[in-house]
């Protein structure tokens, strides 16, 4: 179970993240560093700032193939841009591609990302901020601000960068003076631990990471019927779009094909455009080759003769905005010739240019936790249900739909946090996806309300992601009628743990929420008996357990609780606790005497034979325990309704390694629920939502429960 000073954190977190903290402009100080702070810090001792959250050192490199004792790693000594070089620069002239150059790292689908960056200077800003430099107020300290599952981070670095025979081991400029990319690489790997657990990725990973985005891919061999739309809409909404040839041997890297395009090279596509050619609509796409050189030349290419039949004031327009390494080449032929495209959609605070579409967006931030919100895929019927569930209210009709049909245009990214972090310990990506259903009919209009089992037995879903895959996202775009939807998010298997960020873009408009629990409780009214109503056998058992006094302590409780329990032989429990038994006597005790009279052990045992009957209907394969996953349906029936949160502390709390819950904790589970809403009614007698107390009545709840 979360411990109450990690409860408490999360709460503040949450109502900061209320108020803007995470976003842009008002980044979080990733591990609490404060650059301004700490630079200031270091020009007044006259120190240059060494970081103690990522020592240079082994730990920093890796643990495998990069591990301390690896040939690899042989020789490393961390060195500052000065002793390097006579003059360092942070950077020259702007950013360019040749301030990219890869080392001895598998990270080229980060550098690609960062190479896209260099085409933007608005969003390399973002990223890279200004004012950094080896002169003015120098201090061996760097900072950057890069996305992190839906917030962004301001990363601090020193500058002590890993070389070997005098060189840069990872990431440098052609020319070696430059070192803004080593050390952005340098605050990519601190924040996912090390620099090997960048080994290996997708360039659309780091496209997100640096805008804030969210990508999509599409296999051009299997493409969409709507792909130049597709496209055209991408380019309108100002998204990054790169496209690429997928190779199929190390031979084929940086190949060159028979039309001058280059294999498994990442190119991007900078416009898409209509021409009027021999009396017809021709599809044209601009490419960009960012070597800046090795330009295609077939048809459409510079200089070809296609263009002599174009009107001579279009064919002026389109060539004059070319850039070297920049070409025009027709839809079709682009088709056949890439393998690959992928979509970075810009999220509404990464454009400013007033012309640009932009998506609407909804995140949302939520856990799978094994035995209550880990319930695998549809595979599995008995526990899908579990998983959290988000509706979205598709409001209105895309404008350009692409085709007759009327439908709204949203798109679903799915992704898994901090997973790179994991491999250290053996860990990586789960495999993800989601699937979304039609809201039924009686549920329309309603957030507080979690789709049941019978409801995913009953219907199919209406879309979901194209594969589960252990990508860290998995996104797609979709297209259904106006309507209410939920969406599914889930590992492929259950009991998988993660916390993942799902994130929900429309074309217009749109309604999104969690579909949880409104959290209630139905407690009955307290029972009025006297001893008269109870039975003599009850009180005689009861005299000679509790003898002259007729009280029972908290010890004499254990024994009678357990001594009843034992005569039911289809329950397996290994006996109530005295803890247990001491909340018991919380509840239950009203004259404050800390024991138990008749009366009270009456009214205690008559919820205990009614917590029986629920416990016995819910153990359904009759083992004598209840799975975590029918405990949700069993505290509902017992009359409390908890959202997504609350199951996850109770299931923390009161299963068993196997996500059992015997009859002992389900007891006590129901017990501390009584007596935490029954104490917050009472402190809030109009029924408002909100217990005001002081500091002692917080201790005494808190001490007794």
């Amino acid at each position: 179970m979360m411990p109450f000073g990690g409860m408490a954190a999360r709460v503040q977190r949450d109502r900061l993240r209320a108020e803007g903290l995470g976003q842009h402009n008002n980044a979080i100080k990733y591990l609490n560093q404060d650059y301004e702070t700490l630079k200031q810090q270091c020009i007044e001792s006259g120190t240059l700032f060494r970081d103690p959250q990522f020592p240079a050192g082994p730990s920093a490199l890796g643990f495998k193939e990069l591990g301390p004792h690896s040939s690899k790693t042989r020789g490393v000594e961390w060195k500052r841009p000065s002793e390097l070089v006579d003059d360092p620069q942070f950077i020259i002239g702007g950013a360019t591609r040749t301030d990219i150059c890869q080392g001895a790292l598998g990270d080229c689908w980060l550098l690609a990302a960062i190479g896209s960056l260099t085409l933007n200077e608005e969003l390399l800003h973002r990223v890279v901020p200004h004012g950094q430099s080896f002169q003015e107020d120098y201090a061996g300290i760097f900072h950057f601000q890069i996305w992190q599952f839906g917030e962004w981070v301001d990363v601090v670095v020193d500058d002590q960068l890993p070389t070997k025979d005098g060189e840069l081991l990872f990431v440098h400029s052609a020319e070696c003076t430059e070192f803004w990319s080593a050390l952005l690489e340098k605050a990519y790997a601190k924040l996912n631990g090390c620099y090997e657990s960048l080994s290996g990725g997708s360039t659309t990973e780091g496209f997100e990471d640096f805008t804030g985005g969210v990508a999509e891919m599409y296999d051009l061999k299997r493409p969409p019927r709507n792909m130049g739309h597709i496209i055209r809409k991408a380019l309108e909404r100002g998204s990054l779009l790169g496209c690429s040839i997928d190779i199929t041997s190390a031979f084929d890297m940086e190949a060159v094909t028979f039309k001058k395009l280059v294999k498994g090279h990442a190119y991007s596509v900078t416009a898409f455009r209509d021409v009027n050619y021999r009396g017809q609509q021709e599809q044209l796409i601009r490419i960009r080759n960012p070597w800046g050189q090795v330009e295609w030349t077939g048809a459409w290419s510079d200089g070809s003769s296609e263009w002599n039949n174009v009107d001579p004031d279009e064919r002026e327009e389109l060539q004059l905005k070319m850039e070297d390494g920049e070409f025009w080449m027709s839809f079709r032929d682009f088709m056949r010739e890439f393998s690959r495209l992928e979509i970075c959609n810009l999220t509404p605070d990464a454009l400013t240019k007033d012309e640009l579409s932009r998506w609407h967006t909804q995140v949302f931030e939520g856990t799978w936790r094994r035995g209550s919100t880990a319930g695998g895929c549809r595979n599995h019927p008995a526990t899908f249900w579990i998983n959290p569930q988000f509706k979205i209210k598709l409001l209105e009709e895309d404008d350009d739909p692409g085709d007759d049909e009327v439908a709204c245009s949203f798109l679903v990214a799915l992704m898994q946090k901090h997973r790179r972090r994991e491999r250290r310990v053996g860990g990586d990506m789960h495999t993800i996806g989601f699937a979304v259903y039609e809201v039924p009919e009686e549920a329309q209009g309603m957030q507080n309300v979690h789709l049941k089992k019978d409801f995913f037995l009953r219907n199919q879903s209406r879309a979901r992601s194209e594969t589960f895959i252990n990508l860290r996202e998995v996104s797609n775009q979709i297209r259904l009628p106006p309507g209410e939807y939920i969406i599914v998010p889930s590992t492929f298997e259950p009991h998988k743990e993660a916390d993942f960020v799902l994130r929900v873009f429309t074309e217009k408009q749109s309604d999104t929420e969690e579909l949880d629990e409104e959290i209630s409780a139905d407690l009955a009214d307290e029972e009025e008996i006297t001893e008269d109503d109870i039975e003599d056998s009850f009180k005689s058992m009861f005299q000679q357990l509790a003898g002259e006094d007729m009280e029972i302590s908290i010890f004499e409780l254990r024994t009678i609780l357990n001594r009843v329990i034992s005569r039911h032989k289809d329950l397996k429990t290994d006996g109530f606790s005295l803890d247990s038994c001491r909340n018991m006597v919380n509840l239950m005790d009203k004259d404050g005497s800390a024991r138990l009279g008749l009366v009270e052990f009456q009214i205690l045992w008559n919820k205990i034979r009614s917590w029986l009957t629920i416990f016995r209907q819910y153990d359904l394969d009759k083992s004598g325990t209840m799975s975590s996953y029918e405990m949700r349906m069993a505290l509902e029936s017992a009359g409390f309704k908890l959202n997504n949160k609350l199951h996850q502390v109770v299931v923390a709390r009161y299963a068993d390694n196997d996500m059992g819950v015997d009859f002992d904790n389900f007891v006590c589970c129901l017990l501390k629920l009584e007596t935490m809403f029954r104490f917050f009614h009472s402190m809030d007698p109009e029924g408002t939502g909100t217990a005001v107390m002081n500091l002692s009545e917080w201790l005494l709840l808190t001490m007794c429960g």
